[in-house]
């Protein structure tokens, strides 16, 4: 059973699965998105992750709680989702369901690969550690944090990203002006 509805949440930026099913799946292109665009991709993104998880009981080896603190899983997910919606559009074949099941196989693979990378866990989750090259200044290591609460942490993570998103359009508009 699924736990979309035909209608959002209480005013929740997301939209329904409808509305999901309904609109041309295209990729999305996380480094492009103003905040308006963001807040919307994110909300779809947990949205469908949470879906994803509960559909198929994804251990947080495959699916962590922190995922949206990883640029690694970002990607992978809104990539998988964005290839769910295109399989599942009413324009797809009619076989295309089975491809999306081979290719999410392939992708639970990379994402056992991804979640060992960045080292987050059920209970725990630290920042992805960068190699440094030669010639870089090392990145600050990040320490370990305890998961209390994941959604409070995930809507706090989206006010930061589109905070900083509106930071960066707001000096791109100086910029513009002069």
């Amino acid at each position: 059973m699924s736990p979309f509805t035909d209608e959002p949440d209480e005013g929740d930026a997301y939209r329904s699965v409808t509305d999901l099913l309904e609109r041309p799946p295209a990729p999305i292109n996380w480094n492009l998105l103003d905040a308006e665009q963001a807040e919307i991709e994110w909300h779809d993104l947990d949205h469908w992750v949470k879906w994803l998880k509960n559909t198929f009981g994804l251990p947080p080896h495959v699916v962590p709680p922190y995922w949206h603190r990883h640029d690694e899983l970002v990607w992978e997910l809104s990539a998988l989702h964005c290839h769910w919606l295109s399989c599942y559009h009413e324009s797809a074949s009619p076989s295309a369901p089975i491809a999306w099941m081979r290719d999410f196989a392939d992708a639970r693979y990379r994402l056992r690969d991804w979640v060992s990378i960045c080292g987050t866990r059920l209970d725990r989750d630290r920042p992805t550690r960068q190699t440094t090259w030669p010639g870089e200044a090392a990145p600050e290591p990040g320490s370990e944090i305890e998961i209390r609460n994941r959604d409070e942490d995930f809507a706090a993570f989206v006010q930061e990203d589109l905070l900083r998103r509106r930071r960066i359009a707001a000096i791109a508009d100086q910029q513009l002006i002069g």
